[in-house]
C-alpha cells in the first residue's frame, strides 16, 4: 500500500471549504427555528417537537451517505456527488423555510409546511457535511490529519458565526426586522437566501478544486481490505455494545446530560431573551424580532469563547479535571441566563456556555478512542458512539413541552434545567476511569 502524499495548506483548506457555507447554512437553522415557527404561530409547548427532526434526520441520513457513497464510483468522484446534491437540495430549501408564512396559508397549514420545509433542510445539511469528514479520511495521510481536521474547525467556527449574526446585521443595514403577523421578517428571509448563495459558491469551489481519486489509486493509498474490514465491523452492532469498554457508557452518559441542555438552549433562548430583555411575549412585535436578532449575537459569542477555551484545554494534564470544569462553568452560565437584564451582561454566561461546548466537541471522543484501543472496529464504535449525541437531543425534544409545563410554563426556566443538566453530566465525569 503506497504512503498517501503530503498535501500543501491550499489543498488541505480546499478539501474543507464548503464546510464553511454548510456551517453558514447549520447556524442559521439552529439560531432561527424557533423563532421561525413562533413567528408562524406554534405554541411555545410545542417548539421542542419541532426540534426532533435535526438529530433525527442526522442519525438517520450520515450512515446511510456514508455506506452509499463508499460504494459510489464516478467521474466526478465517491464523496462529491452527495456533496453537490445536498448543497444544491439545502440552498432550494433554505429559500423556502423562512416563507413558510408568506404564501397566505392557515397557521396549520403554515407550520405543516415549514415542517416539511425543515425535515429536507436537515436531510440536505447532513447530506452535504458528512462527505467533508469523509474527504479527509480519504484523502489525508496520517501525518497530516490533524491539521487538516484543525482546518475544518476553524471553518466549521468561522461559519457559525457567520450565520449567527446575519439577521441582526441585515436588521442593522436598514432590511425589515419586522411583518405582518404569522410571517417572517425580510431580515430572516435575506439571511437564508444569502446563506444558500454563500452555501452554493463554496461548494462549487471544493468540487472545483478537489480531484478525488480513482478506483484504483484509492486501493494503492487506502488498501482493498480497509473496505472489507468496514463491512465485517457494522455487521453485528448488539455484539459490539456488548462487549464496549465500561467508558463508553459512562462517556455516553455524560453525553446525555450535556447534549439536552443545548437542545433546550437551541429551542427556547430566543424565547427567554426576548422575555427577560425586551419584556415581551409577543412573537409578532418588533421587540421579539429584535431579541431573535440579538441571540445570534450570543450564539456567536458562544463559538468565540469556544474556540478561545479549546486552546486553554490543551494545557490541562488531567482530561477529567478539563472535561468537568468546563461543564461546570457552562452550567453556571447557563442558570445565570434567566436573571441578566442586560443584553450586553448576556456575554458573560454566554462564553461560559461556550466553554462546555468546547469540551463537548473534544472530550468524549478523546476518551473514548483511549478506552477503545486494543478493542478493534474502532470505526463502528465512533458510528454507534455518535448515538450519544442524537438520541439525548430527541428524548429532550420529545419531552420538552411536559418539561417546560412542569416548570411554570416559562421559557426563561429551561435555561435553569439545562444549567441543572450540565453540572449532572460534571458530576458524571467522575466515575469515568481514563485509560492510561
Amino acid at each position: 500500500m503506497k504512503q498517501k502524499p503530503d498535501l500543501s495548506f491550499w489543498k488541505l483548506w480546499n478539501l474543507s471549504f464548503g464546510f464553511f457555507g454548510v456551517q453558514i447554512a447549520y447556524a442559521l437553522q439552529s439560531a432561527n427555528i424557533s423563532r421561525i415557527f413562533a413567528t408562524l404561530g406554534a405554541d411555545p409547548h410545542s417548539l421542542s417537537y419541532f426540534w426532533i427532526l435535526p438529530p433525527l434526520m442526522g442519525i438517520l441520513v450520515q450512515p446511510i451517505v456514508g455506506t452509499l457513497s463508499d460504494k459510489t464510483w464516478t467521474r466526478w468522484g465517491r464523496r462529491i456527488p452527495y456533496l453537490f446534491i445536498g448543497a444544491t437540495a439545502a440552498v432550494l430549501v433554505m429559500c423556502l423555510l423562512p416563507n413558510s408564512g408568506s404564501f397566505g396559508l392557515t397557521v396549520g397549514a403554515a407550520l405543516i409546511f415549514g415542517l416539511v420545509a425543515l425535515m429536507f433542510l436537515d436531510t440536505s445539511i447532513n447530506m452535504a457535511m458528512q462527505p467533508f469528514k469523509m474527504l479527509v479520511g480519504d484523502m489525508v495521510n496520517e501525518k497530516q490529519k490533524a491539521k487538516a481536521y484543525s482546518i475544518q474547525s476553524f471553518l466549521c467556527n468561522a461559519g457559525s458565526v457567520v450565520g449567527y449574526v446575519f439577521p441582526y446585521v441585515f436588521a442593522f443595514v436598514g432590511i425589515s426586522n419586522v411583518a405582518a403577523k404569522g410571517v417572517v421578517p425580510d431580515s430572516v428571509i435575506w439571511s437564508f437566501y444569502i446563506g444558500a448563495a454563500i452555501l452554493i459558491g463554496c461548494v462549487v469551489y471544493t468540487t472545483a478544486k478537489v480531484k478525488e481519486w480513482n478506483p484504483m489509486e484509492y486501493a494503492e493509498y487506502n488498501g482493498r481490505e480497509e473496505t472489507e474490514e468496514k463491512h465485517q465491523e457494522s455487521g453485528n452492532w448488539i455484539i459490539l455494545l456488548k462487549n464496549a469498554p465500561a467508558a463508553f457508557w459512562k462517556v455516553g452518559l455524560v453525553q446525555f446530560f450535556c447534549w439536552l441542555a443545548f437542545m433546550y438552549m437551541w429551542t427556547y433562548t430566543a424565547g427567554t431573551i426576548a422575555d427577560t430583555v425586551w419584556n415581551t411575549t409577543d412573537t409578532s412585535s418588533k421587540d421579539y424580532q429584535d431579541a431573535a436578532d440579538w441571540v445570534g449575537i450570543l450564539f456567536a459569542v458562544q463559538a468565540i469563547g469556544s474556540v478561545v477555551w479549546a486552546a486553554v484545554l490543551t494545557q490541562f494534564k488531567n482530561t477529567k479535571v478539563a472535561y468537568s470544569l468546563s461543564l461546570l462553568l457552562g452550567g453556571i452560565g447557563f442558570a445565570m441566563v434567566p436573571f441578566i437584564h442586560d443584553q450586553y451582561v448576556l456575554f458573560i454566561p454566554f462564553v461560559l456556555i461556550g466553554f462546555a461546548w468546547a469540551a463537548m466537541l473534544a472530550m468524549p471522543f478523546a476518551l473514548v478512542t483511549n478506552a477503545l484501543q486494543g478493542y478493534g472496529h474502532m470505526g463502528a464504535y465512533l458510528g454507534l458512539f455518535n448515538g450519544t449525541i442524537c438520541v439525548p437531543q430527541i428524548i429532550a425534544a420529545a419531552l420538552g413541552g411536559t418539561v417546560l409545563t412542569l416548570v411554570g410554563s416559562a421559557q426563561s426556566s429551561m435555561m435553569l434545567v439545562a444549567g441543572v443538566s450540565l453540572l449532572i453530566g460534571a458530576a458524571c465525569v467522575t466515575i469515568i476511569k481514563v485509560k492510561k
